[in-house]
């Protein structure tokens, strides 16, 4: 690694020490799944923390809660033994573009896989083996898993994106951050074992993008699937065990220093 590279990555280690503190958890969507302590909460609360993760963090924070308040905050007991009744007190959540209709076929599927899994790590390991260098073949297997019920609402599709689309699937490679990555500083959960951290992709959106481009860490203009490709790859040059690490760095110099 030449001088400049190492440089760079002395001052990105130093801001992900910097952001993957507990004390960031609160102003965060990881917030949610950490307001559990059962692993199905953990995941099921996370899933849906990831997919509202659009726009205002404070809004999707605030969604989020309410949903699971609908849920009365136990969502796996929830999803396991609600009755047609209890389900008619979600009609009315919406959050952006996502609302009751594709809800509910969430909490179908969910409560489709819960019923046969104890865990919802398997659901995205079904397209992968331990060889895969990256989750994308989890990915897109999540895809045609999900989308697997009979009478799918054609417009809930757009709420799980697939490499196969060639969507950087920000919110996927987050929620997947979460429940993979292992260290001890109490942000990501990493409660799943058959990811390993190595195989993630880095979540990008529009911030880490900007931030990645000025860092001349990723040259590709599309925010996609081989964007995210592009810049893991970066990462993996300076820690190929845990790319993913530098998430914080990214997000936090995009979004909390506007870098």
């Amino acid at each position: 690694m030449h001088h400049i590279q190492n440089q760079l990555k002395k001052e990105l280690d130093a801001k992900v020490i910097f952001y993957n503190q507990s004390n960031f958890i609160k102003d965060d969507p990881v917030s949610i799944p950490h307001l559990f302590s059962k692993k199905q909460d953990i995941e099921i609360a996370g899933f849906f923390a990831a997919i509202f993760s659009w726009g205002n963090r404070t809004t999707i924070i605030n969604k989020s809660k309410e949903l699971l308040q609908l849920m009365n905050n136990a969502p796996h007991d929830f999803l396991m033994h609600h009755t047609a009744n209890d389900l008619k007190t979600l009609e009315h959540f919406k959050h952006r573009t996502f609302n009751a209709t594709d809800l509910l076929y969430f909490i179908e599927f969910l409560r489709f896989h819960y019923s046969l899994h104890d865990s919802l790590e398997i659901a995205f390991t079904k397209g992968m083996n331990k060889k895969d260098k990256t989750v994308e073949n989890g990915l897109k297997e999540f895809h045609k898993y999900f989308f697997s019920l009979p009478d799918i609402p054609q417009r809930t599709k757009k709420h799980i994106a697939s490499p196969e689309k060639n969507s950087s699937c920000k919110r996927l490679n987050m929620y997947l951050r979460w429940m993979v990555r292992k260290d001890n500083m109490g942000v990501d959960f990493g409660i799943w074992q058959n990811i390993s951290p190595a195989q993630l992709i880095c979540p990008v959106d529009v911030h880490v993008a900007r931030v990645s481009k000025r860092f001349n860490l990723l040259h590709r203009n599309q925010t996609d699937w081989n964007a995210a490709l592009e810049l893991t790859d970066y990462l993996r040059t300076f820690d190929k065990y845990d790319p993913v690490k530098y998430d914080f760095a990214l997000f936090g110099l995009g979004v909390a220093e506007k870098y």
